[in-house]
């Protein structure tokens, strides 16, 4: 019988015999990061895609994040290790919706997070992730954003922003909306001496409790960098065992156990060794001008987030 460790070295000799760059997002599960060439948010897998010098790119995560890599290396060919492995959030809301409420609201810039479907991405000015949207958003030459589609990202994002003027749709994570406030003083009552930090597609009010709101990888730099030694991790679980693993001086405690995201657990290392020898996964395959129109709002991304 086979070993974990048997089937990581197995990857690993088939992803360099086969010159395939593997991408695994942080909310993996650890076997599937240790073997992976890089590890990240959706964003920064995209960009080191980009940069690989392999032709060939699969992605540990769900299906936008490989429709991200592919819009951004429309040349390579890429890889979803699961080819069910979706994201609610980016399928709650379609391209002819977004044409409708565009013509209801004329003059707002539609800001897309990322969390989208590259169809979606074609009739959006602007992409933001978690990290950069604040930045973005101040960057933008109008006052009136229409934020697509987590609105508890986006309410967080207004009140950093306050000078602009918001209109937020009904959408957002179903992991993340599910923590409450009871779910926190529960947390913080059995661990009074942990810091919190919370992801902003967290409800505002769970948001508003946090020592630290950021993104994953935000998280992760500030709990891997801060002097302090207990950490009350809000958002997907997973997080709170890597840095165990990064950081093993420190206490990490998932706020909630309801942060379990089915759709990034669903794929498995068998998953990955399957696609790597051909026997799994599937091709992401986007027409030229789907990557062009998608691109448009990843390129303003880029420029506005320099």
């Amino acid at each position: 019988m086979r070993t974990v460790r048997d089937i990581q070295d197995e990857i690993v000799r088939l992803r360099k015999e086969k010159d395939v760059c593997v991408l695994a997002h942080s909310y993996q599960a650890r076997e599937i990061i240790e073997c992976a060439d890089f590890a990240g948010d959706s964003y920064q897998l995209s960009v080191m895609a980009e940069k690989a010098p392999q032709n060939t790119v699969i992605m540990c995560g769900v299906r936008f994040m490989a429709e991200t890599v592919k819009i951004l290396s429309p040349n390579k060919t890429v890889y979803l290790a699961n080819p069910v492995a979706g994201c609610p959030m980016a399928e709650q809301m379609d391209r002819e919706f977004i044409e409708g409420v565009k013509k209801m609201y004329p003059d707002y810039t539609v800001v897309a997070y990322i969390n989208t479907t590259a169809d979606l991405k074609t009739v959006c000015d602007v992409c933001v992730t978690s990290s950069s949207a604040v930045k973005i958003v101040k960057k933008i030459d109008n006052d009136n954003i229409l934020f697509i589609p987590d609105c508890n990202l986006g309410d967080y994002v207004a009140k950093q922003v306050p000078e602009k003027n918001f209109k937020l749709l009904q959408g957002g994570c179903p992991i993340h909306v599910a923590v409450t406030v009871k779910d926190v003083n529960k947390a913080k009552e059995a661990h009074p001496n942990a810091l919190l930090l919370v992801h902003p597609e967290c409800v505002p009010a769970v948001v508003a409790m946090a020592d630290y709101v950021g993104s994953t990888s935000g998280i992760m730099q500030y709990a891997m960098e801060s002097d302090h030694k207990e950490f009350l991790i809000g958002t997907e679980m997973s997080i709170a065992e890597h840095l165990q693993y990064n950081c093993p001086d420190k206490k990490f405690y998932a706020l909630s156990r309801k942060l379990v995201c089915p759709n990034m657990k669903s794929t498995t290392l068998i998953d990955l060794y399957n696609c790597l020898i051909g026997d799994g996964g599937e091709e992401i395959m986007l027409d030229p001008q789907t990557i062009k129109d998608a691109k448009r709002c990843i390129d303003e991304m880029i420029r506005l987030g320099e």
